[in-house]
């Protein structure tokens, strides 16, 4: 069975395409709409493609409706191949998915639609502030969905090859989701990756487990509406394992699971590896966990974390970005996060004084900075 889970290993992804790549990542900006260019080769495929849907169930009509328009993506081929290589730790991760700033903007969301996750976890016993997180982490509380259509995006990266089989799947369940009416092929849209709605589904999963929650006879995880989305969340948690009055885990002072050496530990449970059945990651599930009870007023994590393997705890990389920033050396942020634009700004400033264009940061560069 093809999931989410397969699907990130497969790509490599985590929680964060909605983020840019500034100082680490940070709040999420509108994605710019990505165009189609010619390709014979890629139009060869479609039309043997065409034959394999028919014997895979989807009908002409869908596919003259479903294909009309279907164009070669290279943006989507170059994001697949320049996706990030190192892992992030999880204090960078936290930083990104659960920062004070998302906080207090998840919190005026979750207030918001209170009401509609309570009727959600009453039906699916999973509680209100986890889904609302889950939300929080995929699509910025449904202000980033994505706007990339998604029969041309996973025909590209089926085209393409590289793991060809896999998206081939993935447009096989868009045209169903088409063939079935829950969505129009305007309205099907996501990640460059094929990830849709509120709380991205890929289309095999949403095959699966998406639910019609307002009873309109739609699965519509698409519409400003968040209610479909959120209750196929629960849905999948639900039949992932997720225990009915259970915590997913809490932090501890000894003992437990430690993703960054010196840092916080926690004691987990059987909710919170239903959380990595959603993404197979450690950092996933921790920063969902993490920011449900922060969405429910928990406060910060007690333990602090320790430098980084540079000596430089998050407040000091904070400084280096500021006063890279001041100096004419863009960081894209002040969040503590040493992404790419980062990087790039240490290495110009680097360069400009002399030094090895390293792009790596040190208590005595931010000492010179001043």
């Amino acid at each position: 069975m093809i999931n989410r889970r397969h699907f990130i290993a497969l790509t490599g992804a985590t929680a964060l395409q909605a983020c840019s790549t500034g100082g680490g990542v940070s709040a999420p900006t509108a994605t710019p709409t990505m165009r189609a260019v010619p390709n014979p080769a890629f139009d060869a495929w479609v039309a043997n493609f065409k034959t394999r849907a028919l014997s895979n169930g989807i009908t002409a009509s869908t596919l003259q409706t479903g294909m009309r328009g279907v164009g070669f993506l290279p943006e989507v081929i170059e994001r697949d191949r320049n996706q990030t290589e190192f892992k992030r730790s999880f204090e960078d991760y936290l930083a990104i998915v659960a920062s004070e700033e998302k906080i207090r903007a998840g919190r005026v969301a979750f207030a918001r639609e209170r009401s509609r996750l309570n009727a959600i976890e009453a039906k699916y016993g999973v509680p209100a502030n986890v889904v609302a997180a889950i939300w929080g982490v995929e699509s910025n509380f449904g202000t980033r969905r994505g706007n990339v259509p998604v029969v041309s995006a996973t025909a590209t990266l089926a085209f393409e090859g590289r793991r060809g089989a896999f998206f081939e799947k993935q447009l096989i369940a868009a045209l169903k989701i088409l063939q079935t009416g829950d969505t129009t092929p305007s309205r099907l849209v996501g990640s460059w990756a094929g990830a849709m709605g509120h709380t991205q589904f890929i289309p095999t999963s949403y095959q699966l487990f998406a639910v019609d929650f307002t009873g309109d006879g739609r699965r519509d995880i698409w519409s400003d509406d968040p209610s479909d989305a959120l209750a196929s969340t629960a849905a999948y948690l639900a039949r992932s394992g997720w225990q009915r009055a259970q915590p997913w885990g809490r932090e501890v002072t000894s003992g437990g699971l430690q993703p960054d050496p010196g840092g916080p530990r926690f004691e987990v449970g059987q909710n919170f590896r239903a959380i990595k059945r959603y993404n197979n990651s450690d950092n996933y599930a921790l920063g969902v966990g993490h920011l449900a009870d922060r969405l429910a007023g928990a406060g910060p994590l007690k333990t602090p974390f320790g430098p980084d393997k540079y000596g430089l705890k998050i407040d000091d990389r904070k400084r280096l970005q500021t006063r890279l920033t001041a100096k004419g050396f863009d960081t894209g942020g002040a969040d503590g996060v040493l992404g790419p634009k980062s990087r790039a700004a240490i290495a110009a400033y680097q360069r400009s004084v002399g030094l090895e264009a390293t792009g790596n940061p040190s208590p005595a560069l931010l000492q010179r900075l001043g």
